[in-house]
């Protein structure tokens, strides 16, 4: 039989946690025991505005349950609003085990046609967000050596889409936020993953669903729970969960062509061997995907200098 994977006596902030996929989350984890910051302005899917009613509206579920949470209005989108987050969890419990950023909002506009306005406003939240979030929580969990950090990409950062320029960048950035997070605490014991989810929540508003497979935030929290569990078993990497599918995604180079001097025709002439990725070469973030990825490029010229040398 199955352990349940619990979390008695950790204390988890929930980012966006007033609806969609961040209530699933809250509520799961207080289902199996957390103490739970739920964090949510209560603003519109823009972003425009605030409501506490949402966060006030999950933590009575929680208590009604037989669990603990406290309810946290502030925005993600500001240093200072970042900080009273992390400060809530500190405030109410003593410490901070586990952060899940989840707030997000949707400004959708055509590239040429979208205002810096727009662009910031997703960005703010988005990743700029995430950063005000982990950079107070970060050096809490390396002291205690312990932490879970789990940051929200989307399938719009990793292949982009129509309208989304903002959301986009934030979205892809965040991958890169993440790396550095699962890199600098390793050594802590603070492991940083991303989920790349996809749910039929607020934030489909406008889209239309009516082909769509069952895709309830049911199938998306399980996956978040394990990233935020002791027991996580990877560190730096991307999960995807979609209508019931979960997988990994991984950022991936095809060997390419090693020559020791090159001309805008030989690209071209190479191009077709530079671009095969029937043999794909994958470089995990942790513990050494950037060097890694450096000294196979090296290793390659060596070797090929080397054939040089040999052959005259």
């Amino acid at each position: 039989m199955t352990t349940e994977l619990r979390f008695d006596d950790r204390v988890a902030v929930v980012t966006g946690a007033g609806r969609g996929l961040g209530r699933a989350y809250a509520l799961m984890l207080a289902a199996r025991g957390a103490k739970v910051v739920v964090n949510d302005s209560g603003s519109a899917v823009s972003g425009a505005g605030m409501d506490e009613c949402p966060a006030q509206q999950v933590v009575a579920e929680i208590r009604a349950a037989g669990g603990d949470g406290v309810a946290c209005v502030e925005t993600v989108a500001t240093a200072a609003g970042g900080q009273a987050i992390v400060q809530a969890a500190l405030d109410n419990y003593g410490r901070i085990d586990i952060l899940i950023h989840n707030a997000g909002n949707v400004r959708r506009a055509a590239l040429r046609e979208m205002s810096y306005e727009d662009f910031d406003a997703v960005i703010d939240v988005h990743l700029r967000g995430a950063f005000h979030v982990v950079r107070p929580a970060f050096p809490i969990m390396c002291d205690a050596h312990y932490g879970r950090i789990v940051l929200t990409s989307s399938i719009g950062g990793l292949y982009g889409n129509h309208g989304v320029a903002n959301y986009a960048a934030a979205k892809a950035g965040l991958v890169g936020l993440s790396n550095v997070v699962a890199l600098e605490g390793a050594d802590d014991g603070v492991l940083c993953n991303v989920i790349v989810p996809s749910a039929v929540t607020r934030m489909a508003e406008g889209l239309d669903i009516s082909a769509y497979p069952p895709m309830g935030t049911d199938l998306v929290a399980p996956v978040v729970g394990l990233l935020a569990h002791q027991s996580c078993p990877v560190n730096g990497e991307m999960l995807i969960a979609i209508a019931g599918r979960v997988a990994t995604a991984v950022v991936a180079e095809s060997p390419g062509v090693q020559r020791l001097s090159w001309s805008i025709e030989d690209v071209a002439e190479q191009l077709y061997a530079i671009r095969d990725r029937s043999a794909p070469l994958v470089f995990p973030v942790v513990p050494s995907g950037h060097a890694d990825h450096i000294r196979y490029s090296f290793d390659s010229a060596a070797w090929v200098n080397r054939e040089r040398a040999h052959h005259g």
